[in-house]
């Protein structure tokens, strides 16, 4: 009898794996999914321009044995540090320790921190210490608003981007022109630690963050319809204008999400795909949207209204016109008799 309840305990855990294999919960950190060539931790081994080095650092970046600062708290200073091994893993998630703090007042600080999941490695440029108009996926976690009409978001603000290297990100607009989805989090100051969560598989972008030391993931983003390749490197970078703060990485681990693909999936060259998104609508059109927070999945409440209202319309009109139609035919066909 005890045999018989494991076998069934074994086959519903596999069921459920089968039918849910994504939409499961951010991984609770399996070390035997932890990819180490891609994760950096204390005490930063690894770290350097030395021969045996995974990770490389840019800028006024600082490494020290607690945390790798990318900025100083001062003003102009731009700092990145880069993941020098690039990843083949087609489902993977990454984990991201950071911390926000500074002398500065609520609003009088900047300018934030960017994660990022790209083509090119250690290229300085204006987009948080790194270059625009880049290839791969970057999450931005702007700690400054510069657009004062767009008064409908609170900042810091985390916002994802996928360039295939056409795209300029509009830093007057604080990237909403190009933005993928996003949401508020108080990341600055805290006196706990703070996280981030970034899952891609099987076409899926969701990023998780834990930041009132509750030790639970809350929803951020959750994108369909991207396309990302294999080959990137992971990095993260920072800056810094007339107004400052301390950006700290603690730790980046990447884990690897175990997920099955078709036979067509996988004889697919994965290091040839275009970062690209598949949404309903332009992520331009967010400039309108005062969440900024759209998916390409279900269409929301009040569209649903004006849809079903615009069809029962459609349905009256059609009504009308068919019983005057009907009625002008009676009154020709009496004129016969």
């Amino acid at each position: 009898m005890g045999n018989f309840k494991a076998f069934g305990n074994t086959a519903l855990v596999l069921l459920i794996s089968r039918l849910f294999p994504v939409c499961c919960d951010i991984t609770d950190g399996n070390a035997e999914h932890l990819k180490r060539e891609h994760s950096l931790m204390k005490p930063y081994q690894g770290v350097g321009n030395g021969p045996s080095s995974q990770w490389d650092f840019w800028g006024s970046t600082l490494v020290t044995s607690s945390y790798v600062r990318l900025t100083p708290d001062e003003g102009s200073k731009q700092g990145s540090i880069w993941n020098t091994v690039p990843c083949y893993l087609k489902d993977w998630e990454m984990h991201v320790q950071f911390k926000v703090h500074g002398s500065g007042k609520k609003g009088l600080h900047g300018d934030g921190i960017a994660l990022w999941y790209t083509k090119d490695k250690l290229h300085p440029g204006p987009v948080f210490g790194n270059q625009d108009q880049f290839h791969g996926l970057a999450l931005f976690l702007d700690t400054f608003r510069n657009d004062l009409h767009g008064m409908d978001r609170s900042f810091p603000y985390i916002s994802a981007m996928v360039n295939n290297g056409t795209v300029n990100y509009d830093h007057g607009k604080d990237g909403r022109s190009s933005e993928l989805g996003g949401c508020s989090a108080e990341i600055r100051n805290r006196e706990h630690d703070t996280y981030l969560a970034i899952r891609y598989s099987r076409g899926r972008l969701t990023v998780m963050i834990d930041v009132e030391d509750k030790n639970e993931w809350k929803e951020c983003i959750d994108i369909g319809g991207v396309r990302l390749p294999t080959g990137y490197f992971f990095g993260a970078s920072a800056a810094t204008g007339d107004l400052s703060d301390n950006h700290d990485i603690i730790s980046m681990k990447l884990y690897q999400l175990m997920v099955e693909h078709t036979p067509e999936e996988e004889n697919l060259d994965w290091t040839k795909i275009e970062p690209s998104v598949s949404l309903l609508k332009s992520p331009k059109d967010n400039i309108d949207d005062p969440t900024g927070n759209f998916r390409g999945t279900a269409l929301t409440g009040w569209k649903v209204f004006l849809l079903l209202l615009c069809a029962l319309l459609g349905i009256v009109v059609c009504a009308v016109v068919g019983a005057v139609v009907f009625q002008k035919r009676q009154e020709r066909n009496k004129r016969f008799y």
